[in-house]
Formats: structure tokens, sequence, C-alpha cells
């Protein structure tokens, strides 16, 4: 089964009356491209929970966010009242200095001033206890995502066999017209031989010639080049996850095969067949982009 690189996972615990929340989200990417914002009181662990990440999604554009707030809720932000002060001379001085009059709300105007409002983050050493509710966190959000992509994975995995199916249909459509297509260019040929008045041909150097011209038309090699194609991307799917790449080669070389057919395609109904069978390769190709 194959796996998506887009995924979503979000996962929290509580630990000494503090809420630890780990989200992360993935979206398709030739590498592993993963973005990290994580609370001061964990950043000596960032190494550790990259590795975590790395390990387990292996591609796609990561983004993950650990954070921490207060589960009761009740505890506000202190106000740093040394910084206030400051901020409060500084401004009545320089009122005095240019006549420019004092606010009138000065709690109002402190109070969005930087610092004045503390955050309270953690600087106290991080304990193994603590620790080890961090990393089951993180472990569960990563876990969630995994388990998006492979929901996400099984649909894609539907929607190509859909596709491919298709593909393989038009392409049994094409026989009908391929077979009777030989016949009429026969007929072409020798009734516009005949409607040239005086001109006497050779009947052996005309059927060669007809052969060689048919033969650039026949499309059988590309019929069984394609054919084969689409079995190997079904076998390349059930293989697992981690062959976004391989798909994407494939789908290029069954694209090659539709192209020369439809080249060599010198009756209308041949190529509104192909241009069917080129459009449900093209939905392949898109979604292809987002396999692992």
């Amino acid at each position: 089964m194959i796996l998506s690189m887009t995924g979503y996972g979000k996962a929290s615990a509580v630990f000494n009356g503090k809420k630890i929340t780990a989200e992360i989200k993935s979206l398709n990417s030739k590498s592993l491209d993963l973005s990290t914002r994580i609370a001061p009181a964990y950043r000596e662990k960032e190494m550790e929970i990259r590795n975590m990440i790395a390990s387990s999604l292996e591609r796609g554009k990561v983004d993950f966010n650990l954070w921490t707030e207060k589960s009761d809720g009740t505890q506000a932000a202190p106000i740093n009242g040394a910084v206030a002060d400051n901020y409060h001379k500084q401004i009545r001085h320089i009122s005095g200095q240019y006549g420019i009059p004092e606010p009138e709300n000065w709690w109002g105007l402190l109070l969005r001033l930087p610092d004045v409002l503390g955050r309270d983050e953690a600087v106290a050493e991080l304990s193994d206890e603590e620790w080890q509710v961090v990393r089951s966190v993180v472990a569960q959000s990563i876990e969630q995502l995994v388990d998006f992509r492979k929901q996400e994975g099984e649909a894609l995995q539907h929607k190509f066999e859909e596709k491919l199916d298709n593909i393989a249909r038009l392409l049994a459509d094409i026989e009908p017209f391929e077979k009777g297509r030989t016949e009429k260019i026969r007929q072409r040929i020798i009734e516009n031989l005949e409607n040239i008045k005086g001109i006497e041909y050779d009947q052996n150097r005309l059927e060669q010639e007809m052969i060689y011209y048919i033969e650039k038309l026949d499309i059988n090699e590309e019929k069984q080049r394609l054919t084969n194609h689409l079995r190997y991307f079904r076998e390349t799917m059930a293989n697992g996850h981690g062959q976004g790449k391989k798909l994407g080669f494939i789908a290029q070389e069954m694209g090659r095969e539709i192209n020369t057919t439809g080249s060599k395609s010198n009756e209308a109904e041949m190529q509104n067949i192909v241009v069917r069978m080129k459009d449900e390769l093209e939905q392949i190709k898109e979604q292809v982009l987002n396999v692992m």
C-alpha cells in the first residue's frame, strides 16, 4: 500500500498543571524539508525530536510545532514592574523636555509596551519525567500523521487503479479501428493510382511500399509496452511506501507510448481515444506527486 505525503497529527498531555501540545502537518516535497517551532523549555531536545520525525516520515514538507500552556487557565502572565517603571520615567522625562502632554491612560499605554507583560516560560531544568511525557506527545502526533498518510495513500491507490483501468479499456477500444485502417489505406492508394490516367505501376513494388507504409503506422509495440507499464505501475504500488519517485518515472514512460500511438494514429476515432488516454494519464501524474 502506498502512502501519501499529505498528513496531519496533533496530541496533548498534562504535566504538573501544564498542557503540552504537539502539532505536525506535511505536504509533498522531493525530500524531507523540516521546519520546527519548539517551546524554549524543550529546545535542548530539538535534535532528538528532529530525528524522531525524520526516521518516521522520510519525505515531505513538514511543519512541527511544540508548545505549552497552563491547563487550568487561571494563571495570568506576570507584569514586569521594573520595566514598566523604567518606561514611565522615560516617557515623563521626554514629555517635560519637549513639552509633550503626558498620556491620560498610563496603564493602557504601559501594558502595550514590549516586555512589560512577561511570558511565564519555563526556565527550570527539564526533568526526565517531563521529557518522557513530551516525547510521548511528539510520538503520538507523528503516529497520527502516519495514520493520516495511510488513509490518504489508500484513497490515492484506488484513484490510480481506476485511471489505469480506464487507460487499459481505452487501449482496447483502439483495436477495431486499427484492424480496419490497413485495408482502408490499401484501397485509398489503389483508387488514387487508378484515377491517374496513363500511369502504369509495378504491382510488386506497390505491395512493398504499402507494407513499408503500414509498418510505420503499426502500434503493436507501443500497445505492448504500454500494457507492460500499466502492469508495472500496479506491481510497484503493491510493493509498499517509498515508491513515489518510481511511479513518477513509470508514468513518464506511459506518456511516451501514448504520444507515439497518437502520432501513428491516422484515424480521427483513434486520435480521440488517445486524447482521452492522455487526460487519464495527466490525472495520474498530478496525484503521483503526493505519493511518498
